[in-house]
């Protein structure tokens, strides 16, 4: 497929640069593949397109708050994305601007509690460091920043820190958040369970190329990033479960279906436990093994994340259903409103 017949033009005004003032206040389009039928509705009426036996796979990544300002010897500022430890207490990081974190630069944070070293260089601001003083993830705990992506125009504020969380996070390793994920509240997923909805954990830490645009002129060309996925015995289970009494496995966005179609490839075509390293790339045609239906964010143009989203609706049902997007005003992108798949 070509990249620019998913491109669509975004009036003024349609990014959201705030969530909803509650999680189930946004609005949801859902998208009915068998039909093309779009209906506009809300997330707290989730429950209306559920059904009882159906499985929500929900990713457990907690987003750290890995933006740290840092600065040379020098005196020259430079920021850390703090992407993941490596090992050998080891960190990878992103660094802006790169030229200024060379090899063998020291890098001290504003806080004073942390010194770094710069070990390794890679492409894209790419680094790798060695903490020579101080502990990071304190430091990050109590200086660090929320990494809200660039297209929200504001410094995050203290409440980011919960808002840019899934109520279900639990485990700390992303960059950012799973954003189809910040829909739900407890109560939501009370209301759920009490309909028959299950609820099953399993984990992809996001990471900074989750959202990275596509620049080859064929996307097969595009190479992923590394992220760490964990599918659980018993998350297999549940969602085998749910398929043989007559459910689906709902995916609870891109980072929880790439989550699954891994574990998948790690066992010939079926789902079963797995975990490690993915650079799973999903673009159309894609036979799907262990998603049924999808709940996912308004994403940007020329991503693999639209592409994936692409694979799963039809080109043509996801190219009408962000016109009526962009025609009905839906909010956009990660504090955006939703998509159902079904």
């Amino acid at each position: 497929m070509r990249l620019e017949d998913l491109d669509y033009d975004l009036p003024p005004g349609l990014i959201a640069q705030h969530p909803a003032e509650r999680r189930e206040d946004a609005r949801l389009l859902v998208v009915e593949r068998a039909s093309g039928a779009l209906h506009d509705s809300r997330i707290a009426d989730l429950g209306l397109w559920l059904r009882p036996g159906d499985a929500l796979a929900l990713n457990e990544t907690r987003v750290r708050p890995a933006r740290l300002d840092v600065r040379r010897a020098s005196g020259g500022r430079v920021e850390l994305l703090v992407v993941r430890p490596e090992p050998g207490g080891l960190w990878r990081v992103l660094a802006k601007p790169a030229k200024k974190a060379a090899p063998g630069a020291v890098l001290t944070s504003d806080g004073g509690g942390v010194s770094l070293e710069v070990v390794e260089a890679g492409a894209e601001g790419e680094r790798v460091v060695r903490v020579i003083a101080g502990d990071l993830d304190r430091e990050l705990e109590a200086h660090g920043r929320v990494p809200l992506p660039p297209y929200i125009h504001r410094s995050p504020d203290p409440g980011d820190r919960e808002r840019y969380q899934t109520v279900f996070a639990r485990v700390d390793g992303a960059v950012a958040a799973p954003t189809a994920g910040l829909h739900f509240s407890e109560s939501l997923l009370g209301s759920l369970a009490a309909l028959g909805v299950a609820r099953v954990p399993l984990l992809l830490h996001v990471g900074p190329g989750t959202f990275r645009p596509i620049a080859a002129p064929d996307p097969r060309e595009h190479v992923m990033d590394e992220e760490w996925f964990d599918v659980s015995g018993e998350a297999v289970a549940a969602l085998k479960d749910a398929r043989a009494r007559g459910g689906r496995i709902v995916a609870v966005g891109t980072t929880a279906v790439r989550a699954l179609e891994s574990a998948c490839d790690q066992n010939g075509g079926a789902l079963a436990a797995a975990r490690g390293w993915t650079r799973k790339f999903i673009l159309p045609p894609y036979e799907f093994r262990a998603v049924d239906a999808l709940l996912t964010n308004f994403h940007l143009p020329r991503t693999t994340l639209l592409l994936l989203v692409a694979a799963l609706a039809g080109e043509g049902p996801l190219r009408r259903a962000y016109a009526h997007a962009v025609a009905e005003r839906y909010r956009f992108y990660s504090y955006g409103d939703a998509m159902l798949v079904v």
